[in-house]
C-alpha cells in the first residue's frame, strides 16, 4: 500500500517529469526515424512522434544556428527537455515537494 501512497502523495511530481521523459524519447523516436522516412510519411508511429514533439521542436528550430544541419534539431531540443526535467527536479527538491527515500521494513 506504500508504493500506492508514495505515487499519488506525489502526482504533482510524477506527471510532468513522466510528460517530459515521454517528449524526451519522442524527439529521439523522431531523430531516428527521420533516417528513414520523409517529413510527410504516413507511418503512424512517425506521425505521433512528430505531432507529441512539434511543440517543442518548432521554438527550438527558430532558435537554433543555421549552421546547425536540421536533421540535429531533434537531438538538441531532446536536450532541453533534459535540462528542464533536472530543473523540474530541483525546484521541487528545493521547496521539498519531492518523493524521498524510505527506509525498508
Amino acid at each position: 500500500m506504500a508504493s500506492q501512497d508514495i505515487w499519488w502523495s506525489y502526482w504533482y511530481f510524477h506527471l510532468p517529469n513522466y510528460f517530459l521523459s515521454l517528449v524526451f524519447y519522442c524527439l529521439f523516436g523522431r531523430f531516428f526515424l527521420g533516417f528513414f522516412l520523409p517529413p510527410s510519411s504516413p507511418n503512424y508511429i512517425y506521425r505521433s512522434f512528430r505531432w507529441l514533439t512539434e511543440w517543442i521542436y518548432r521554438p527550438v528550430a527558430f532558435i537554433t544556428p543555421s549552421a546547425i544541419p536540421p536533421v540535429l534539431v531533434a537531438p538538441i531540443a531532446a536536450f532541453w527537455v533534459a535540462a528542464l526535467r533536472v530543473v523540474f527536479f530541483m525546484v521541487l527538491h528545493q521547496l521539498g515537494l519531492t518523493p524521498r527515500p524510505q527506509a525498508p521494513g
